[in-house]
């Protein structure tokens, strides 16, 4: 095992993966690994600063009617998702827009649109995709793209201004046709004066409403489950939780309040798990 010393290792770097084509020598910037005193290192702040003049955009894509090619249905219920959605962010201090019934192109140039932005005056950027999907692909109103395809455009090398801020995406749809039976339990601080290399992939946060491969569920009055449960939560805890304390709690309240009903035995009594990944770097709280 190579010796390291504050994360940064003596010897050189090699990634899990097939030998580079060219076999290019890999390069340390430095010889010895860079000295950080005990007090630069705890004095530096985990928290992301949300204090900017503006909070950030919240783009909100509410796809209810299809066209019938993609031979999908209407999202009933998905419009008390929207309003639901609108009341939480504007009340955070966020600048919320709601785009109904999109194409893939319109999706894509919106978003593509919003990333070229000069966000440097905001403290995050948030988007909510409410459609219905598949594993790794969201359907505009005439067919589905690829969700990579849309959150790339925020990338650190392509979104400067939004570089170390928090991009939050929040995903309302299936991912897949597997149903959840369930089973029985018995139990219930920034330095200014010095910069920073980050990954390009760094400060996003996906949360999904359902984990890979199933279904994921909507209520044709009150909405789907996993927006309900966000935005109750949000209000509930932002004051006190940070981010990820706050999708738990999103995920306690799907798994255990939610429970499908319907006149299809094969769709009855099921149940669902949101899915958090993140990249985020720091705590954060969605007050100042």
């Amino acid at each position: 095992m190579a010796d390291n010393q504050n994360g940064t290792q003596c010897n050189e770097d090699q990634t899990d993966t097939r030998s580079f084509p060219s076999s290019p020598r890999m390069i340390s910037r430095s010889t010895e690994p860079k000295e950080i005193d005990k007090k630069s290192k705890f004095d530096h702040l985990f928290k992301y600063k949300m204090d900017y003049p503006e909070m950030g955009q919240c783009v909100i894509i509410n796809n209810k009617n299809f066209h019938p090619s993609t031979r999908m249905g209407s999202r009933s219920g998905t419009d008390t998702d929207a309003r639901k959605l609108f009341d939480t962010f504007k009340y955070f201090g966020y600048q919320v827009k709601i785009f109904n019934d999109l194409k893939c192109s319109d999706i894509f140039g919106l978003l593509k649109k919003a990333s070229e932005e000069d966000h440097s005056r905001r403290s995050s950027f948030v988007c909510v995709l409410l459609s219905h999907g598949e594993d790794g692909v969201i359907y505009g109103v005439d067919d589905h793209i690829p969700i990579k395809n849309l959150t790339s455009l925020f990338r650190g090398d392509r979104c400067k201004t939004l570089v170390g801020k928090p991009k939050l995406f929040f995903i309302q749809a299936c991912r897949g046709t597997d149903l959840d039976c369930g089973v029985e339990t018995d139990s219930g601080s920034e330095q200014p004066s010095e910069t920073y290399r980050i990954p390009v992939e760094a400060d996003f946060l996906y949360a999904y409403s359902t984990v890979p491969g199933y279904y994921s569920w909507r209520n044709t009055m009150n909405g789907s489950w996993f927006i309900q449960s966000l935005c109750e939560m949000l209000k509930l805890h932002a004051s006190q939780c940070d981010i990820l304390q706050i999708l738990t709690c999103v995920n306690h309240m799907v798994a255990m309040e939610f429970e499908s009903s319907s006149s299809s035995p094969e769709f009855n009594a099921k149940k669902q798990i949101p899915c958090v990944v993140s990249m985020l770097t720091k705590s954060l709280y969605l007050t100042p």
